[in-house]
């Protein structure tokens, strides 16, 4: 795993490893430098004198509590540099055969047409209403396996299963790839952003999958931005029907956590949630967080917790779930042994992901943490980073296997994260620019120097010259407003 310092978050730049700065690098900028001792010194001075010992004291503890405000915001978005090797020798590093897979070789899925709910957990049909049986009985991780992983109503996912696909769009997920990108809008819920600075090997080897469902879908063709061939840019549009769940986030769990169900051909997958551009080529990102790392699983941790209890308080206070929902998830993983994070679990550096990027290789351990990580997510609430933890430690203490929880300003590093489609739709639009017309002309002094009938017309011409004055100023009001 890596190491670094937790808390940190955001870095739209990279460094290559020349030391050299790519074209996504940004500068910090000037205003956020820390300004120097003698300069703090002098301004602390000045106010001294200027102000009695209260207002200095008030206006010490004003200044305390914005440095600390500006502090904070800083560490949330502070750069954080990483190093690529160029696409082409990225992707010349691939390796050649898969990773080990500890203990667990074969891993084969339920398949019930009518799933019946026998307990009084949460659950659905699409999951099939794994036991609590079942459900410990997974962790129990041996050499051949069967375990729940949604689709349960067919052995062949996307077709009568819930979450269906049409037969030429899953016939394309069975092509077999080595790498894919994949991401998912649900309930029109985000703007499709178009990756940048990918290579020509990845265009045309990386096939970027976007799913979404009917009401995504509608909105794409009324804004003609659906080609006859179902693609925007680099996506490829899946659209996908009888979708299992009422609540568009919880929909969007079934592409990122079983992909290697809808996808059972594919070596190693990118997961990007919609909100998010990708803007480094997927080989680079693949080289820095799975091949270079000997890891077959990558995800940041939070930018700023860590301790799923901390987590749960939050998404309480954020309304991101019903409180009571939240209360017995935790109260459920408590009886089980959750506590909260600790330097004990070193070099664990966290319990909480930021879940929004999943990088991975598709091999049977993986395949597993994800499917057991969906049933929690189907069991319980939709918030994957309460049951992240959970799934990681009781499969770790089965096998020797880990995750690699990068920076969370690393991963800001490869992805750039845009507004959800219901916050731009409450901004204000963008006020046209007001058109300016250029100053009349001044008349020389000899225009001045002219007899009678001139003279005349001269009083005329600058009469008129002054109602044209008045008729382009109220012109440009009109036009202003």
């Amino acid at each position: 795993m890596n190491g670094g310092s937790l808390g940190q978050r955001g870095s739209y730049g990279s460094l290559l490893c020349d030391g050299k700065s790519s074209n996504n690098a940004r500068k910090p900028s000037s205003k956020m430098l820390p300004v120097s001792s003698r300069e703090k010194e002098r301004v602390l001075l000045g106010i001294t004198r200027c102000l009695g010992r209260r207002r200095f004291a008030m206006l010490l503890l004003v200044s305390l509590a914005l440095l600390v405000f500006i502090w904070g915001s800083f560490t949330v978005t502070k750069a954080c540099p990483v190093c690529y090797i160029s696409a082409e020798q990225a992707r010349a590093s691939m390796p050649c055969s898969s990773s080990a897979s500890p203990v667990l070789h074969n891993l084969t899925y339920v398949v019930d047409e009518n799933p019946v709910k026998t307990e009084s957990h949460g659950g659905s049909d699409f999951g099939g209403y794994p036991s609590l049986k079942q459900r410990n009985d997974s962790f129990d991780i041996r050499e051949s396996m069967t375990v729940h992983c949604g689709f349960v109503k067919g052995y062949r996912p996307g077709f009568q299963t819930g979450f269906d696909i049409d037969e030429a769009d899953l016939m394309k997920l069975e092509d077999s790839h080595e790498v894919i990108v994949a991401s998912a809008i649900f309930g029109n819920y985000d703007i499709i952003q178009q990756p940048q600075n990918i290579s020509e090997a990845a265009r045309k080897n990386v096939p970027f999958y976007m799913f979404i469902d009917k009401e995504t879908e509608m909105y794409l063709k009324n804004s003609s931005a659906l080609d006859s061939n179902m693609r925007i840019g680099l996506w490829r549009i899946i659209v996908v029907r009888n979708i299992p769940y009422t609540d568009a986030r919880r929909n969007g769990k079934v592409p990122k956590l079983l992909l290697h169900r809808l996808l059972p051909n594919v070596r190693y997958s990118i997961w990007i949630d919609g909100k998010l551009q990708l803007v480094v080529d997927p080989y680079q990102v693949l080289e820095r967080f799975l091949w270079q790392q000997n890891a077959s699983f990558a995800i940041s941790r939070h930018y700023r917790r860590f301790d799923v209890f901390e987590e749960a308080e939050a998404n309480k206070a954020a309304g991101k779930y019903g409180n009571s929902s939240i209360d017995y998830q935790i109260e459920f993983y408590k009886k089980e042994g959750l506590s909260p994070y600790s330097k004990a679990k070193l070099p664990i550096t966290s319990d909480v992901p930021e879940g929004c990027v999943i990088i991975r290789e598709h091999i049977p351990i993986t395949n597993l943490f994800t499917c057991l990580w969906f049933n929690e997510v189907d069991r319980f609430t939709a918030r994957d980073q309460l049951s992240f933890s959970t799934v990681r430690d009781k499969m770790m203490a089965k096998v020797d296997w880990s995750i690699n929880m990068f920076l969370d300003c690393e991963r800001r590093n490869f992805v750039i994260q845009a507004y959800h489609k219901d916050l731009l739709d409450q901004m204000p639009p963008p006020v046209a620019p007001a058109i300016r017309h250029p100053p009349p002309l001044h008349r020389d002094s000899s225009s001045r120097r002219s007899s009678g009938k001139n003279s005349r017309r001269g009083r005329d011409r600058r009469s008129g010259s002054r109602q044209h004055r008045k008729a382009a100023a109220g012109i440009r009001e009109k036009q202003a407003f």
